[in-house]
């Protein structure tokens, strides 16, 4: 049954959401979608007050690097991941009801920005290098963090190309704690210009004392292992080739990464199935409401869809890309919101059409390759993104949340 939209199955194994959480790396997954179907307008959600974001004072909060920063892809890649650490200079706790990114330039690929808890604002500091920021492939928002620490840098907003200004559905806010910083991770894709980049991003807040429901973000991706077209061939043809050649563009842990992420996708981490399709189903570990949906893949992406409980009689379609487009990506806010529990499943399906690698001007002169998940522009990504909700009269649905963090993998 379709749901709602203005948006097999493989057991998760023990320690797996660990073991995953451990090399997860935060980067090169925006947040938006392409062209959706089923979901349309905005939605007033359910238990709070519908007109909180407008009645408060709005507070406009503009955050920009202190100075450009020239990308430099290390190991004859083409693309640089780099983190600029920025100050709000928030005075109480509040919540961000929108947020709009400025690239301001083609170069940046998507930028992703997360919160640093005031706990962890003196680990920032240390490794700001005096302002000019750090590399972050293959890392989490802090380099080194600790497990730990994985779901204590949640994701504030994130940008990619065709998503402007980040509303938030009514009713709902994210978290933004006071003395907090940010970090503003940003892929650099130098295949279309190498020059130097300051990017810019606003906030739009009000009190934490406006009666929101607080907003968590749940990130679903799925392997892809798509092989070189028919007649085409190459020496990154092989699986094996083609994941030397992302760790050395990457490092160890983006191949770890991949090997993971087919595990715990119930594949032969060794040898998966390779196709222009992939789809990978993950449990829903607490009771929300999903209010918000996305998906991103990269220049190849063809089609995306994210279906709760597929196969079983409440099958609903929450997301539906039929025909992906990279240049167009925004978030999606449900019409209804819906209700998930525990023992729900959420699947995403991508598919893919490789012969854009022949057709693309970005892609066209690179070597043929197998493709699998990576950080590169060239290389592809298969994610869905979930934001919900506490449930409605459940403790702590409306207001200032008892802990700010990610769900990061799973619900």
């Amino acid at each position: 049954m379709a749901c709602c939209l203005d948006e097999e199955k493989p057991q998760l194994p023990p320690g797996g959401a660990e073991r995953l959480h451990s090399i997860w790396v935060r980067k090169g997954i925006p947040l938006g979608l392409a062209v959706l179907v089923l979901l349309a307008g905005p939605a007033v959600v359910e238990g709070a007050t519908a007109g909180a974001q407008s009645s408060p004072a709005v507070t406009t909060v503009t955050l920009q690097a202190p100075t450009p920063y020239r990308p430099h892809p290390p190991n004859g890649g083409t693309d640089d991941y780099h983190c600029t650490l920025v100050n709000p200079h928030e005075k109480q706790n509040s919540f961000i009801i929108s947020s709009q990114f400025y690239p301001n330039s083609i170069e940046v690929h998507h930028a992703i920005l997360f919160l640093v808890p005031p706990a962890l604002a003196a680990e920032a500091e240390a490794v700001n290098d005096a302002g000019k920021g750090w590399t972050c492939f293959g890392e989490t928002a802090l380099p080194g963090a600790s497990l730990a620490h994985i779901g204590d840098t949640p994701w504030l907003s994130a940008w990619a190309p065709g998503h402007g200004e980040d509303v938030l559905p009514t009713g709902t806010g994210q978290p933004l704690p006071e003395g907090s910083l940010v970090i503003m991770q940003i892929h650099y894709n130098l295949l279309v210009g190498d020059k130097p980049v300051r990017a810019k991003l606003v906030l739009h807040t009000v009190p934490a004392s406006t009666p929101l429901r607080p907003l968590s973000l749940a990130l679903m991706p799925g392997p892809p292992d798509i092989p070189c077209t028919a007649g085409v061939t190459g020496s990154l043809c092989s699986r094996a080739a083609s994941l030397s050649d992302l760790g050395h563009r990457f490092g160890s842990g983006a191949v770890e990464f991949v090997n993971t992420l087919e595990s715990i996708c119930g594949r032969n981490a060794a040898d998966p199935p390779a196709g222009d399709t992939t789809s990978c189903s993950w449990p829903v570990l607490k009771a929300g409401t999903v209010v918000r949906v996305g998906a991103h893949m990269h220049l190849t992406g063809r089609s995306l869809q994210i279906t709760l409980n597929p196969g079983t009689p409440t099958q609903k379609t929450l997301l539906d890309v039929p025909n992906y487009n990279f240049d167009y990506q925004r978030g999606y806010t449900l019409q209804m919101p819906v209700p998930v529990v525990p023992g729900d499943r959420i699947q995403v399906t991508c598919t893919y059409d490789p012969t854009l690698r022949q057709e693309l001007p970005a892609l066209r002169n690179l070597p043929a390759r197998f493709v699998t998940w990576g950080d590169g522009s060239s290389d592809e990504m298969c994610l869905g993104l979930v934001m919900t909700v506490p449930p409605a009269n459940s403790p702590g649905a409306i207001g200032w949340p008892k802990r700010v963090d990610s769900d990061a993998i799973s619900f």
